[in-house]
């Protein structure tokens, strides 16, 4: 019994010494942007999510809100790639991620429209998400 608990204790910390996640946001008038990246060995999983209300220059636009998680491959040394399947699609939703020591930048393919519509976007707009510490 108290080998059997030993070693569950043991995968808890091991586990937790290479997990890791980082958080960034981006609030841009009335549009606010979140993307989590979390790292578990050698596993990165990357989600964006997206809020937004009409600035003042989107007259007659409605609000809207979208979500993005997947899987990413590390591409370069401060680049991530994220893709995700539309579901009833052949097509797929990329993510790039550019990462720098205070934020990331996120571009997106134009098949995340299956995932975030409207006035929506996943892509920063080369404004930087600002890494909340």
């Amino acid at each position: 019994m108290k080998k059997s608990l030993f070693l569950a204790a043991a995968l808890m910390v091991s586990g937790s010494v290479f997990a890791s996640t980082d958080h960034y946001v981006l609030r841009d008038g009335n549009h606010v942007q979140h993307l989590k990246i979390t790292t578990v060995n050698n596993e990165i999983n990357v989600s964006s999510d997206v809020d937004f209300e009409p600035n003042s220059n989107e007259t007659g636009k409605e609000p809207c809100s979208g979500e993005v998680s997947g899987e990413a491959k590390s591409v370069a040394a401060n680049e991530l790639v994220m893709k995700k399947h539309s579901e009833g699609e052949a097509s797929f939703c990329e993510l790039k991620v550019h990462l720098s020591p205070t934020g990331a930048k996120i571009e997106q393919s134009e098949d995340c429209r299956n995932f975030a519509a409207g006035i929506c976007r996943f892509s920063s707009d080369g404004k930087e998400l600002v890494k909340v510490k």
